[in-house]
C-alpha cells in the first residue's frame, strides 16, 4: 500500500507542508525525525502514537532519527503551560535522556521481532548540537534567520503574553530557536528532510523548513498527525489519563493492559490502526467478532495483548491477559495460578498482593497482607461471610492454613485477594 494511504487509513495523517514528502519517502534510503524532551524519566502512550508513525516511515526502509532533547529539556518547552515550567538538573536529565534512550531501543526491537522486518534507526541527543556553540554563534546561527513577529503568533506564547496575570521567560521563548536549530544541523548532518509532529506543533514544523530554505537554500517537509480523542471528545493524552507510563515500574504492563481494555467499542478498531501493526484485513475479522458480541470485550483484548507486546514483549503481554483472566474471568483460579512459573507468579503477587508465608495464623495473615486493618477486623469479616480460602468462605478463625501446589489464595469480598507463597 502506497505510504500516504496507509497513513490516512490508520488515521495518522492530519496536515503536510507538500504532497511530495509521499513519493520521496516511498523511494527509501531517507531519514524521519521526531524528538522527545527528556522532562520526565519515561515516555507515555501519548508519545508513542507519534512514534507508531515513524514506524510506518522505517517499514518503507527509511531511517527514524530519534531525538532525545537533552538540550530542549533544559530550557522547557511553553507549549501547553500556562506558567514557566521549573528547570530539570543536568543529572536528572542525563538520566532521563538515559532511561528514555532504552526505552526507544527496547521498544524498536521489539517491533524488529514482532514483524520480522529490520529497521533503521538512531537516537541522537541534540546537546551535542549546542554544547561547543556559543550564545552569540547562536544568535547569529539561527536568531537572525527568525522574527519576533512570527515567534509571537504561536498560540501558546501569545496568550501567556497578551494575560496580564501570566508571562513567558525569554528562556522559554528561545525554546522555538533550539527546536528550529535541531532540524536544521539534522538536514546539515543527517540529510534528514522530514520531522513529523502533532498537529498543534504546526506552526514550529513550518517555521523551520523556512530556516532551512533560508539557511541551506533547500527544501524540508512536515507532517503532521491530529490530536486524538476518544469517543466520547476525551482527549487521547497522558493529563486525562493520570500518565499511562510506557516504563513497566511506572505504569506495569497489567495496568496498560486494563487501561487498554476498557476503552469503548466504539474506539476500538481505530486504535488497532493507530497502535499495533496489525494489517486491515485481520483489523477487519476481529471488529467483525467483537461485534457479534461485544460484551465480551473481545476486540479490547487483541487490541491491549497486541499494544503490551509491542511496548513490552511476548510474556508481558501473555502475563497480563492471564493476571486478567484471573481477577475478571477464571472460575478455577488455583489451577491457573499453579501452572504459573516463579516469575509470573511473583509478578501476579506483584499486581493481586500477597507475600510469602512466615507462619502466621489466619488474623495476622489477612492483616499482613493488607486485607484487613486489624485482627478485630478479620474476625467481623469471617463472622460477616467476607473471607474466604482457596475459594472456600471461612467460617472459623482459627482455621489453619492449606497450600494447594505451594500457594494459598485468599480473598475478601469479591475482588481483593492475597497470595500467599509456601
Amino acid at each position: 500500500m502506497w505510504l500516504k494511504q496507509e497513513l490516512i487509513d490508520r488515521w495518522f495523517l492530519y496536515q503536510t507542508s507538500s504532497e511530495e514528502l509521499f513519493s520521496l519517502y516511498e523511494k527509501w534510503n531517507q531519514s524521519v525525525y521526531c524528538g522527545f524532551d527528556p522532562t520526565a524519566d519515561s515516555l507515555h502512550l501519548w508519545n508513542f502514537i507519534g512514534f507508531m508513525a515513524a514506524v510506518h516511515f522505517m517499514r518503507r526502509n527509511n531511517k527514524y532519527i530519534a531525538i532525545v532533547g537533552w538540550a530542549t529539556g533544559m530550557i522547557g518547552d511553553p507549549g501547553g503551560k500556562d506558567a514557566e515550567r521549573s528547570f530539570l538538573s543536568e543529572e536528572q536529565l542525563r538520566s532521563n535522556e538515559e532511561a528514555i534512550k532504552k526505552q526507544i531501543w527496547n521498544i524498536l526491537t521489539n517491533i524488529e521481532e514482532v514483524t520480522w522486518e529490520k529497521l533503521e534507526y538512531e537516537v541522537v541527543n541534540n546537546y551535542d548540537f549546542f554544547h561547543n556553540m556559543s550564545i552569540l554563534e547562536f544568535l547569529r546561527e539561527v536568531g537572525k534567520y527568525v522574527t519576533v513577529n512570527n515567534m509571537i503568533k504561536k498560540d501558546t506564547v501569545r496568550k501567556r503574553v497578551e494575560d496580564p496575570d501570566k508571562s513567558i521567560s525569554y528562556t522559554e521563548f528561545s525554546y522555538m530557536l533550539l527546536q528550529g536549530y535541531d532540524f536544521y544541523k539534522l538536514y546539515k548532518d543527517f540529510g534528514t528532510k522530514l520531522q513529523i509532529g502533532w498537529q498543534d506543533q504546526w506552526w514550529n514544523l513550518v517555521t523551520w523548513i523556512e530556516l532551512i530554505r533560508k539557511k541551506l537554500d533547500k527544501e524540508a517537509y512536515a507532517f503532521t498527525f491530529p490530536l486524538i480523542t476518544d469517543s466520547n471528545g476525551k482527549k487521547f493524552g497522558k493529563s486525562e489519563w493520570n500518565a499511562i507510563w510506557l516504563d513497566p515500574n511506572k505504569t506495569s504492563p497489567f495496568k496498560l493492559y486494563q487501561f487498554l481494555i476498557n476503552i469503548t467499542d466504539e474506539d476500538v478498531e481505530r486504535y488497532m490502526k493507530l497502535l499495533t501493526l496489525m494489517d486491515f484485513d485481520e483489523i477487519e475479522e476481529v471488529v467483525k467478532k467483537h461485534n457479534e458480541q461485544p460484551e465480551l470485550r473481545y476486540g479490547q483484548k487483541v487490541l491491549a495483548e497486541k499494544v503490551v507486546e509491542i511496548i513490552h514483549w511476548k510474556k508481558q503481554a501473555s502475563l497480563a491477559k492471564k493476571l486478567s483472566e484471573f481477577l475478571f474471568e477464571t472460575k478455577d483460579k488455583l489451577d491457573l495460578l499453579s501452572k504459573l512459573d516463579k516469575d509470573e507468579l511473583n509478578s501476579f503477587v506483584k499486581e493481586v498482593g500477597g507475600k510469602k508465608y512466615e507462619g502466621e495464623d489466619l488474623l495476622d495473615l489477612l492483616v499482613n497482607t493488607g486485607l484487613a486493618d486489624s485482627r478485630w477486623q478479620v474476625k467481623k469479616d469471617i463472622k460477616s461471610g467476607a473471607i474466604y480460602m482457596n475459594e472456600k468462605k471461612v467460617s472459623d478463625m482459627w482455621k489453619e492454613i492449606e497450600f494447594k501446589n505451594g500457594i494459598c489464595l485468599l480473598r475478601k469480598g469479591k475482588k481483593k485477594y492475597a497470595i500467599i507463597n509456601n
